[in-house]
């Protein structure tokens, strides 16, 4: 296999990969790829699809994006997109986030020192209800403990990602077992710049639970528990539907 070129913090720009797991994201996904088109850079974007239903690839299709299937499961979705990837950098942005102007910008300059091996954005929660602007001050407080999360759109230099294995196909947390591996072989930068995600699967039901259920997986996590055994407790918070079926 041929060996990823090294992004040793010159003055060239880097080609950027980026790559955006969807399902069912017909709702969102638009205006994250016409965010993502006006991106000024050498980028290429790859939509892995987990089996929609709902007019999502015809969408990515239509902007000319790459797709790709891949089983569903955003672990699983976004590993597939960085084995297809050819950029120096792989940049993993959610479907329903949309970035600043000058994302690519952003990077580049913290990939200049070549101590660092990638990082993520802040993150504002989109709606003005007070459940996500308690959301957008608790996610910067996590970033204190060197804590960010796969709607922070997480980049990584693509020869480090190769070296520490991926993205695992975790059901869940599968974004800080990345970023507890990323963080053994370099730097993680904290970019002040912002994205905007989605609120969507803390709505629609009683915040306050939610977030105690979130929290608790995290315990457990952190204790040591094995993300697949999470899997089936996570499935109702990151699924508002699922969780009303299921309730």
């Amino acid at each position: 296999m041929d060996q990823p070129k090294r992004l040793p913090g010159e003055e060239t720009f880097p080609a950027f990969s980026v790559i955006i797991p969807t399902f069912n994201e017909a709702d969102s996904i638009s205006r994250t790829l016409d965010a993502v088109k006006k991106l000024r850079g050498r980028i290429e974007v790859i939509v892995v699809d987990g089996g929609s239903s709902d007019g999502t690839e015809e969408l990515g299709r239509a902007r000319g994006m790459t797709l790709i299937a891949s089983e569903r499961g955003r672990g699983a979705q976004m590993h597939a997109g960085a084995c297809a990837a050819r950029g120096e950098v792989l940049w993993f942005l959610h479907a329903d986030t949309l970035p600043p102007n000058d994302a690519l910008e952003q990077i580049t300059h913290s990939l200049s020192d070549s101590r660092v091996v990638g990082g993520s954005f802040n993150v504002d929660f989109d709606s003005r209800r007070l459940s996500a602007r308690f959301l957008t001050r608790f996610y910067r407080e996590l970033r204190r403990f060197g804590l960010s999360y796969g709607d922070s759109a997480i980049f990584v230099r693509r020869e480090v990602y190769e070296r520490v294995g991926g993205f695992k196909p975790f059901p869940i947390f599968e974004d800080l077992d990345l970023m507890q591996r990323l963080c053994k072989h370099g730097g993680m930068a904290q970019l002040r710049a912002r994205v905007v995600t989605s609120s969507r699967r803390f709505e629609g039901r009683s915040f306050a639970l939610t977030f105690a259920k979130w929290t608790f997986l995290q315990i457990l996590y952190w204790i040591g528990v094995n993300p697949q055994a999470l899997g089936g407790f996570y499935a109702p918070i990151r699924d508002p539907k699922l969780s009303q079926e299921i309730s």
